[in-house]
């Protein structure tokens, strides 16, 4: 009974949290726009299943991914292996991200837009290495009680330098292949893996030690796929790849059917979620049972955990494609018919808010990191903070497909403010305000940004989707890193003063 109330308590906080989205639609829609919808009902229903997934997933994070997660962190932190450690940040990043589907989707447009320079499985190996080996990496600096500072810092600087020499057909999509490493699945369970490896360790701080694996997940495939991008354009040779976009955002049907069946259609793609789970659960399996040859605490409620999170993983995304992804691709395109761009703009920013204050991983995220915080931060507070920054960012990446400027100079711009915060930050918010600009490019964000990037690219007259369609994403994950710091900046120094006041 209790876990009954519990899970229609966490049914209510998701219904919450769709809230701004929903206001967004209908305000452009029938205030702005004037019109009601097609398929207005399937909107709503569609809306409703994604309340209903985004519960489930939940409910799953708390009954299996997080416990588990902590857990083995704990046990190896008690064995004291350094390599054994690695090997399992290393397994556990690369397996969560090998079979990620946006990875795909970004690795297919690659190979497009590139010619056949890039191949996509090559692409796609590149970047779970990339996560593996920068996950290994982020348990080292645990271990060794480093901050994430300088890490940050020399990454970043390197990815602006990396950036200025990329080719421009593959910069956009090199920061969107960062950004999708990091999904609704991935994001808790490193993050459950970095905070209960600082807990298990004497004088580490779970707020500054904890976090920091996302934000290294998201910073090293921008710099390697960019040197692939490097590397192909100078020395590969275009090839026969097919025609069209792989990567549509929202174009595809809620359910394809299977064999002319719907339900055999929906069995396919739920196996299709699982197989995307599957190496994660393999590699936590593995090292449970082989190395540390223990047996799981609660096998039935850590299993029943994983099936809700894929079950609600399924139902989110279907109920997407189904309440939210036509009306977002209709509405931008007759946006940009109306005359000027300001409602553009004030769309742009009103529903890069919407979406992060419904990402499932920044809701687990804000939660973990004020557990962490021990009551010096609070999750919601974080969740319009990073909303605000995703806000602004997206606005500012729209004006960038609106004027036609070059993605370079933003993006050097950008990474050269965020260094220059870093250095005036408080320490112990830079690991989560690095990880919290990862966060925002799960599930929700991802394919309503691209959408409404293709869809600006395609409309505006001297554009090439190819290259101007994508690249928001880069600007997504940028500001919230922006606005997290400054807020902790002025907190700091306010406090001081209110401290030292008589």
């Amino acid at each position: 009974m209790d876990q009954v109330r519990e899970f229609l308590g966490i049914l209510q906080h998701a219904f919450r949290n769709l809230l701004p989205i929903i206001i967004v639609v209908a305000v452009f829609q029938f205030g702005v726009m004037q019109q009601v919808p097609d398929n207005l009902w399937g909107m709503v229903f569609g809306l409703l299943i994604v309340v209903l997934g985004v519960a489930l997933f939940l409910q799953g994070l708390e009954l299996g991914v997080f416990p588990i997660g902590k857990n083995l962190s704990n046990q190896f932190a008690r064995r004291g292996s350094l390599p054994l450690l690695m090997l399992f940040g290393f397994c556990l990043g690369f397996s969560a991200v090998i079979a990620e589907p946006a990875l795909i989707a970004v690795a297919e447009q690659a190979e497009i837009i590139s010619e056949g320079r890039i191949d996509a499985l090559t692409l796609r190996l590149l970047v779970a290495f990339s996560v593996g080996a920068v996950v290994a990496l982020g348990v080292l600096r645990a271990l060794l009680g480093h901050g994430l500072t300088w890490y940050v810092i020399g990454g970043y600087l390197m990815v602006v330098v990396v950036t200025f020499f990329a080719p421009e057909e593959i910069v956009g999509l090199a920061y969107d292949s960062g950004g999708v490493t990091t999904n609704i699945v991935t994001v808790p369970l490193i993050a459950a893996l970095g905070i209960g490896l600082a807990a298990s360790l004497r004088n580490r701080n779970p707020l500054m030690h904890g976090f920091g694996l996302v934000a290294l997940a998201v910073m090293v495939p921008m710099i390697s796929v960019q040197l692939y991008g490097i590397v192909v354009y100078n020395f590969g040779e275009a090839g026969d790849v097919g025609n069209g976009l792989a990567m549509e955002a929202g174009a595809e049907a809620p359910v394809e059917p299977t064999g002319g069946s719907l339900l055999l259609g929906m069995v396919t793609d739920l196996l299709e979620m699982v197989r995307d789970v599957l190496p994660i659960i393999a590699v936590i399996l593995f090292f449970q049972f082989v190395v540390l040859r223990k047996p799981l605490a609660h096998p039935h409620r850590v299993a029943v955990g994983f099936v809700l999170v894929i079950v609600g993983l399924y139902a989110f995304v279907v109920g997407l494609k189904l309440g939210l992804f036509p009306i977002g691709e209709s509405m931008a395109e007759q946006l940009i018919n109306l005359d000027g761009f300001l409602f553009l703009y004030l769309f742009a920013f009103s529903i890069g808010f919407a979406t992060t204050m419904a990402e499932p991983a920044l809701i687990a995220i804000g939660q973990q990191a004020e557990e962490a915080a021990r009551g010096r931060l609070k999750g919601n507070v974080i969740r319009i903070l990073v909303a605000v920054g995703v806000a602004i960012g997206i606005t500012i990446g729209v004006h960038r497909i609106i004027t036609g400027d070059s993605i370079h100079l933003y993006i050097m711009c950008g990474y050269a403010l965020v260094i220059l915060l870093t250095f005036l930050a408080p320490k112990h918010i830079v690991a989560l305000a690095f990880d919290l600009g990862g966060v925002t490019t799960s599930e929700v964000t991802v394919p309503l940004v691209t959408a409404l990037g293709i869809g600006l690219a395609t409309n505006l007259d001297d554009r090439n989707v190819l290259i101007d369609g994508f690249g928001l994403i880069a600007f997504a994950s940028i500001f919230p890193i922006v606005t997290v710091m400054l807020y902790a900046i002025a907190v700091e120094r306010f406090g001081g003063r209110t401290r030292s006041s008589p």
